[in-house]
């Protein structure tokens, strides 16, 4: 997508607020051609949701991909060792993937929690493209992308 002065100026803006969120709107930018803006940048995956402002209106914050989009290329966070996103992460690098049922047994999760982790947290939290194939037996397996950039492991401090 190629952005538009008042799109790049808006993930400027963001890119740059201590929280990624948007809240410097040039004054020219007011009523419909904002919520154009908005509306374009949220359907591209370039901002999300974040809170509500004073007034009960929604505030924006900028993505991983909105970051990218800007030519900023986000810190890679670190990943706990031993965690259960650790663990899924793993379980998806192998080279035969992983299956549902295998992840769900690892984790001891339930199935709609692992989907739930695998599309929030490690999709758009840490930006891993998670690629999903069903095989001829039937099972549906799931790998991390190679093309994805996986974080780096920390010592667990507690």
């Amino acid at each position: 997508m190629k952005l538009t002065p008042s799109q790049t100026l808006l993930l400027n803006a963001a890119a740059s607020h201590p929280q990624h969120v948007l809240t410097d709107f040039p004054s020219n930018l007011k009523g419909g051609a904002l919520i154009k803006v908005l509306t374009s940048l949220g359907n591209e995956g370039l901002i999300r949701p974040h809170s509500k402002g004073p007034e009960g209106s929604t505030r924006f914050a900028i993505t991983v991909a909105g970051l990218k989009a800007i030519g900023i290329e986000p810190p890679a966070k670190p990943k706990r060792e031993g965690s259960k996103q650790s663990v899924l992460i793993d379980l998806m690098k192998r080279p035969e993937g992983a299956t549902l049922p295998q992840m769900v047994e690892a984790t001891g999760w339930q199935a709609h929690t692992v989907r739930g982790c695998m599309a929030g947290t490690l999709k758009k939290k840490l930006g891993l493209t998670i690629d999903s194939v069903k095989e001829s037996g039937g099972e549906r397996v799931y790998r991390v992308s190679p093309s994805s950039s996986l974080p780096t492991a920390s010592a667990k401090t507690d």
